[in-house]
């Protein structure tokens, strides 16, 4: 676990993916982050990464103390997995480019690295943020084709500001 950043990292793991491709079981090996084996285990005031839920605002960021939970589950499965919220703080991401291969350039299609990234780096976590990312090779092209909205994101103070930034980046998506 890192330990000069004080957000723990958790990831749910659903085991429905390639473990060779999997960044949440690559972060569990380089000890960036604790696995969870079942859904009842996931942190009551932990902040959850559900794509279904209410927006993150980076004055949620106080809540990361409590730690970030990632579930790790196939985005073929997403739907049925995600129709229920998750013990903790249920929070989704603003609208973001992925950066891996396998779903690269498409809308909110991130892998759990890329996805506790863009939280830590929206909160203000910007070296935790490129610490998770670079675990992998590609993690480098996240951050930069996501830059100018994560910076943004990162400034917003309120929903609606980041549903304008969502919009002036991503209009093509909505």
């Amino acid at each position: 676990m890192l330990r000069d950043f004080s957000t723990k990292i958790f990831v749910l793991k659903m085991k429905q993916d390639d473990p060779k491709k999997c960044t949440s079981a690559k972060l569990s090996r380089m000890k960036l982050a604790v696995p969870i084996l079942q859904a009842r285990k996931i942190p009551t005031k932990a902040v959850v990464l559900n794509p279904d839920a209410e927006i993150f605002l980076p004055k949620d960021r106080e809540k990361l103390k409590n730690g970030i939970v990632a579930i790790d589950c196939s985005w073929k499965y997403a739907e049925k997995v995600f129709c229920r919220p998750f013990n903790g703080l249920n929070r989704r991401l603003p609208i973001l480019l992925a950066g891996n291969p396998i779903n690269y350039a498409k809308p909110n299609k991130l892998s759990s690295a890329e996805a506790i990234a863009a939280m830590l780096y929206i909160a203000g976590h910007i070296e935790h943020a490129q610490k998770i990312i670079s675990i992998v090779k590609w993690g480098p092209t996240f951050l930069t084709l996501n830059h100018d909205p994560l910076e943004e994101y990162r400034l917003a103070e309120t929903s609606h500001r980041i549903k304008e930034i969502e919009q002036e980046y991503f209009n093509a998506f909505l």
